[in-house]
């Protein structure tokens, strides 16, 4: 079974999708991770950003890898190259790189090709932009999560304070997530949108429990 959820930026996919796939004993991939891998690649690199060449053949020969942390079933390490790139993906100058990246269709079509793959040998819990409509759009499940943008910044400050890393200001994340949503609804590559038959779940009001309960009921209905 494929259980498929999109969203904005920080609308909680990644902190969801983890939860729904330990609690259904699903396999859960970050997709985001794999697009952030490549931008930290290609800047540790020197690759021009512009280069759309340059950028595909990292997607297309570089091979991302998810492994499981000491005393974790779930694969939340992440490797490009062999190189552990876990903590210096989620800083604030990826963050800023990643969104340009993930927009160049040559290399969402490489690294969708790397999804499949993992998807066709375990159930999985997959979370991005447009899993649902266009990695995978027979998913037996589909979510599609929105918040305010403010109630996003909140979140994302506070998961970056408890980690340890990335940006901690409200404003400044919400001027990010802002940008983002603009850049991914309107690029011309799998362009952030629902898929007609997602469910639809607004979380701003809702408890990161109350999400993952009720997409583990639509994945439930249906084994």
């Amino acid at each position: 079974m494929i259980i498929a959820i999109d969203g904005p930026a920080g609308s909680g996919k990644s902190t969801v999708a983890k939860q729904v796939a330990r609690m259904l004993g699903f396999q859960y991939l970050d997709t985001g991770a794999m697009y952030r891998s490549v931008a930290w690649y290609a800047l540790e690199h020197q690759v021009n950003p512009d280069d759309v060449d340059a950028l595909a053949r990292i997607a297309q020969e570089k091979s991302i890898e998810f492994r499981a942390a000491q005393d974790d079933a779930q694969p939340s390490r992440v490797f490009i190259d062999g190189v552990d790139v876990t903590g210096e993906i989620r800083t604030p100058r990826i963050d800023k790189a990643v969104t340009p990246v993930s927009a160049i269709p040559e290399v969402r079509s490489a690294l969708v090709l790397q999804q499949r793959a993992i998807a066709s040998t375990h159930n999985v819990v997959m979370e991005g932009r447009d899993i649902g409509t266009v990695v995978f759009p027979n998913a037996e499940v589909k979510v599609f999560l929105t918040a305010s943008a403010e109630e996003r910044a909140r979140r994302r400050a506070a998961q970056n304070r408890e980690r340890g890393f990335g940006e901690v200001n409200e404003s400044a994340i919400l001027q990010d997530i802002i940008r983002r949503d603009e850049a991914d609804s309107t690029r011309a590559a799998s362009p952030l949108k629902p898929a007609d038959d997602a469910h639809m779940l607004d979380t701003t009001d809702m408890s990161i429990d109350e999400v993952c309960e009720t997409i583990a009921a639509f994945a439930r209905d249906l084994l």
